[in-house]
């Protein structure tokens, strides 16, 4: 049996807890704030509630394998678990729109079809063929398994190019970028584009530089679809808190400790800690509404607002000096879901917007996170939502608050690892070399962020470690 101490109390460490005390640990978490959860925060006043993280799981079978490996009840029986559908609206700069529904490539290419003509959704249904072909490609070892000790195969994007005519099949074969596969095999058509670089964005990606393999992120979301859990993603956290308790692990909160500690220092044989954010990654504006008026009937869960000029949304986010895009990409959440509201004469909406992190922007300026906020609201009502009548209160939070309650460098999204670019996507590897008995786990380690693969970090250090 190994003393384990775990630090911080985040998702991925709270994962990574329960199972290391389930296969025999002793294991003690230390976690600075006052509470569990970390990224899934939550905000609740005057009845109303709302995530101040992610909002939406993917890839569910991560959790629920955890469910089943800690304890005997099914993921199910811990949290109430939704398919979202439609998975999203989308309003396009022109004005166009169109409702996708959830874990159907076939459903998602005929809507494609419908709103753009012939073509469009056997284009898109092409790229999503050459995103699973990325799948099956990294999924044990990009996702799976630790980090190869070579991971140059890693660098290589397994995304299969497309078919070249004409001269074209003269020159040698270069690995797009995600742009250029919305330019060549999307024919550069402007909402197909917009919906494909949405994806990247969401996770702080520039598709001028993210490697083609990046379409394996919009795949996996529209083969295994989205999925809201009731009560909001704070419920999944709570849940995986319980299994630990249930586990035998202790938690110390309150209990900050110094990055540079050794093992010993803390008494106990080992160290897991998260991985260093990446203080260059965007990171994410949120505003959380509280409104007058019950949620309209017909209301989807999920609206993408799309930048009226994608080009300077690209220039705003990812130049230099980074600066605030003035009507950018917005994903509008409004579950119906009655644990997040006082009554039905109410409504709880959250808006996000990708946005450089306080690493390169100052966002404790005086004013600037409100105004900001006012004028996404604007942009909203000019797409056809406008939200600003019903508002009661709002809150406004920055990539300022997420670094002062999480300690991401700059409040910066932790971004999944891809294949290609030669390895400049690929996260640190779970074990470090130079320090025996210290791993990393969490969005900024192998195989990097979002929800799903936070879960799959803490199940690969846990195989690491091995039984007690």
């Amino acid at each position: 049996m190994a003393r384990i101490v775990v630090v911080g109390a985040g998702i991925s460490g709270l994962a990574a807890a329960a199972r290391l005390a389930t296969i025999g640990h002793r294991v003690t978490v230390c976690e600075a704030g006052p509470t569990h959860g970390g990224m899934l925060g939550r905000h609740e006043r005057d009845g109303f509630a709302f995530d101040t993280g992610p909002t939406l799981l993917t890839l569910p079978a991560v959790y629920r394998d955890l469910a089943l490996k800690t304890g005997r009840e099914p993921l199910e029986q811990l949290v109430t678990l939704t398919p979202v559908d439609p998975e999203s609206r989308h309003r396009f700069a022109d004005g166009t729109g169109l409702a996708l529904p959830n874990a159907s490539r076939g459903g998602v290419a005929q809507a494609l079809t419908e709103a753009f003509g012939n073509g469009a959704g056997e284009r898109w249904g092409a790229v999503m063929n050459r995103g699973r072909a990325v799948w099956e490609a990294t999924r044990r070892p990009l996702l799976e398994e630790p980090l190869p000790a070579d991971p140059a195969r890693l660098g290589t994007d397994p995304y299969p190019v497309a078919p070249r005519r004409g001269l074209a099949r003269l020159r040698p074969a270069a690995a797009p970028t995600l742009a250029q596969v919305a330019a060549r095999e999307l024919g550069g058509h402007p909402a197909l584009t917009a919906l494909l670089t949405e994806y990247a964005l969401r996770f702080g990606f520039d598709p001028r530089t993210a490697p083609a393999g990046a379409t394996v992120i919009p795949y996996m979301e529209q083969t295994f679809g989205v999925w809201y859990v009731h009560g909001g993603l704070r419920a999944l956290a709570d849940a995986v808190y319980r299994r630990c308790e249930q586990r035998g692990v202790r938690f110390r909160f309150g209990e900050r400790v110094d990055p540079a500690a050794e093992p010993g220092d803390l008494d106990a044989d080992l160290l897991l800690r998260p991985a260093p954010g990446e203080a260059s990654a965007p990171g994410r504006f949120t505003v959380l509404l509280a409104l007058r008026g019950p949620r309209p009937a017909g209301t989807v869960h999920r609206t993408v607002v799309h930048a009226a000029d994608p080009q300077d949304e690209l220039a705003a986010l990812f130049g230099s000096p980074a600066r605030l895009c003035e009507r950018p990409t917005v994903q509008l959440l409004r579950p119906d879901d009655p644990a997040l509201r006082p009554d039905e004469a109410h409504e709880a909406v959250t808006l996000t917007v990708t946005v450089p992190s306080q690493a390169v922007f100052d966002w404790t300026a005086p004013g600037v996170a409100e105004r900001y906020a006012d004028r996404l609201l604007a942009h909203l009502a000019a797409a056809g939502t406008d939200l600003a009548d019903r508002v009661l209160w709002r809150v406004v939070r920055t990539p300022a608050d997420t670094e002062r309650e999480t300690s991401a460098p700059g409040g910066a999204v932790a971004r999944p690892a891809l294949a290609g670019a030669g390895g400049a996507f690929l996260q640190p590897a779970n074990t470090a070399a130079d320090r025996p008995g210290r791993y990393l786990v969490g969005g900024a380690a192998h195989p990097g962020g979002g929800l799903a693969r936070a879960g799959m970090s803490a199940c690969v250090v846990a195989g690491l470690i091995g039984p007690a």
